[in-house]
């Protein structure tokens, strides 16, 4: 965050307090009550309730609301926050003196969201990704110049200890110069199979996984090696879910949703009523907005990717290359970045497999860890080593915290709600941070449809992206 938005911000708690002498909160309001605002919500009203203030929520579907107002008085005794409609976003800020609009909703609706409550007095965090595409950067870059005001994409990946330690072996510079990087991303069958569930499945919605899921990604390689992207050339397609692949593996005509009253069982089934958060949260509300949130997989209507390859060049020289597969048998990464002096590799295993067993017949929350199978070939686990030339390879420590992204999740929001303090590996993200990672899939869509490499500069995404 700028130093002028922490002016700002200052400014605004000293009113708010009414010059009483108290410390002061920032005020804040939360628009979108799916399962990704708990985190914000359980933040301010924890360990963060004396830096924020929660003045109110707001979502097109009621259920959801209130499932977070009980919540919220479970968190807080007594605590009775507030809702509002998202048409009534401006006019909640403006009554209400919010500083901080924080954005959990739909990837399509980032732009609009963020627009309006910039040009309503407020800053604004969103999480990632910033929007779908270049019109949304232009309108937000539009927006921040008119209104002076400030927009912060949450990149919690980089506070994980492991990327963290990259990062830091990079700029040490004890690969020297970084000539190019090799990126595997693999999703398996449980969390991968989710995206294309929920409205991400969908391109229109979500801008597909080089927007929605790889965003997270290019940012880790654009922080990583300190460079901006600069051409993009994209392949990939749906080569594995979807009502066509099924019908070639002859799985026949499936139904619109994973399972129906009459049950359903199978490794790609998600029964939104064998888990207590999901059922309260998404099953039992569907009746509000129609939002089905466990679409079987192999349904029709599915238009983004699930297998995809990218070689991405860097302003300072760097390539990328890039792939992502959603329907792996293990979940995690590999990272390998050469430089004039070396190599530093890192492998992550975040699920070594995925079980299935008679006592398994459905998925239940895609977010949990499954019941895994012994494996003595592939375990979960983390490694960074360092080999420079005419060396041997060194195992480089990796020392993780208490909470989620190995302590990462923790300090994200330390950042958010108290102010970034100073940071030499620089993890503090803002609004170009979030153009420069949607930047490369934005790129990548375009050269997908055209079948050519395409410049990030010919995008017009409202702003210059320079390196420094």
């Amino acid at each position: 965050m700028t130093t002028a938005a922490n002016v700002r911000t200052t400014d605004a708690k000293e009113q708010a307090a009414g010059g009483s002498g108290q410390s002061p909160r920032a005020r804040m309001a939360l628009i979108g009550t799916g399962a990704r605002s708990e985190m914000y919500l359980r933040a301010i009203l924890g360990a963060h309730s004396d830096t924020a203030e929660l003045l109110g929520i707001s979502d097109v579907n009621p259920g959801r609301v209130q499932y977070y107002q009980e919540l919220a008085q479970e968190l807080s005794a007594g605590v009775q926050l507030a809702s509002f409609q998202p048409k009534d976003l401006t006019a909640f800020i403006q009554d209400n003196a919010i500083q901080r609009v924080i954005v959990t909703t739909p990837d399509f609706t980032h732009a609009d969201y963020i627009v309006e409550a910039l040009e309503a007095g407020a800053d604004v965090v969103v999480e990632k990704p910033l929007t779908i595409n270049a019109e949304g950067c232009r309108r937000i870059c539009q927006a921040m110049e008119r209104t002076g005001r400030d927009v912060v994409v949450t990149f919690n990946y980089r506070y994980s200890p492991r990327n963290s330690a990259l990062k830091e072996i990079i700029q040490s510079g004890a690969i020297g110069t970084v000539t190019s990087v090799d990126f595997s991303w693999m999703l398996d069958t449980v969390h991968g199979a989710d995206y294309f569930r929920r409205w991400h499945r969908d391109k229109e919605n979500s801008g597909g996984l080089l927007i929605h899921k790889a965003s997270h990604h290019f940012d880790l390689v654009n922080w990583w090696i300190a460079d901006v992207p600069e051409r993009v050339y994209a392949s990939g397609g749906l080569r594995f879910y979807g009502d066509r692949n099924a019908a070639v593996r002859g799985l026949g005509k499936r139904p619109e949703r994973g399972t129906n009253d009459d049950g359903g069982s199978g490794p790609f089934v998600l029964d939104l009523r064998d888990d207590d958060r999901l059922n309260a949260l998404y099953y039992q509300n569907e009746h509000h907005d129609g939002y089905v949130r466990d679409k079987d997989v192999f349904s029709e209507g599915i238009t983004i990717e699930d297998n995809l390859a990218l070689v991405v060049d860097y302003q300072g020289g760097p390539t990328l290359s890039y792939s992502l597969n959603a329907h792996s048998p293990w979940e995690g990464y590999r990272v390998a970045v050469n430089g004039t002096e070396g190599r530093v590799e890192l492998e992550v295993v975040e699920r070594a497999a995925v079980a299935t067993s008679t006592d398994q017949k459905t998925v239940v929350d895609p977010s949990a860890t499954p019941i895994q199978e012994e494996d003595t070939v592939r375990s979960n686990g983390e490694r960074l080593v360092l080999q420079r030339h005419w060396e041997q390879a060194v195992e480089v420590p990796i020392v993780n915290g208490e909470g989620g992204h190995g302590g990462g999740d923790s300090l994200l929001l330390s950042d958010l709600f108290n102010g970034p303090g100073e940071d030499p590996l620089g993890r503090p993200s803002g609004y170009l941070d979030g153009i420069r990672a949607v930047a490369v899939g934005i790129a990548g869509n375009a050269s997908l449809e055209a079948s050519l490499a395409v410049r990030i500069s010919d995008l017009d995404l409202g702003t210059e992206l320079h390196r420094g």
